[in-house]
């Protein structure tokens, strides 16, 4: 349901500027084919057709992305959810992972899996569940 407004703007942009697109054309003063018209605007639309899916991704990152409002379990985390924490590279997750399970996150510290400074970066959002 939240992303039915963000996408929906993203499409309503995506006409308005193919057809101002297709306008341009138009009236560019050249008088241009059917033909050259069609592949302008096919060209334009395909273009649009991935900054969409580009937008409609990064709205769907910043949904699922781990918050203080909503935590990130390390002991069941994958690795791509583990690398999207900020200063967690895919080494650190890995470390992460070989040390489960965790009964707190301050594990994390104790048995040096992460720097001081990698912990203060996540620390807000993550959380360990049993």
């Amino acid at each position: 349901m939240r992303l039915r407004i963000p996408l929906s703007a993203v499409v309503a942009s995506a006409l308005t500027l193919g057809l101002a697109g297709c306008n341009a054309c138009y009236n560019s003063g050249q008088s241009s084919s059917p033909e050259q018209i069609r592949q302008k605007t096919a060209e334009a639309t395909a273009t649009l057709k991935d900054d969409a899916k580009a937008v409609t991704q990064g709205i769907r990152d910043g949904l699922t992305r781990p918050s203080p409002d909503k935590p990130l379990d390390l002991n069941h985390a994958s690795k791509a959810e583990l690398t999207a924490l900020p200063g967690i590279d895919d080494a650190a997750a890995d470390r992460i992972i070989a040390g489960r399970p965790y009964s707190s996150e301050h594990e994390l510290l104790e048995r040096r899996i992460v720097s001081r400074e990698q912990y203060n970066k996540i620390a807000d959002s993550i959380t360990v569940r049993k």
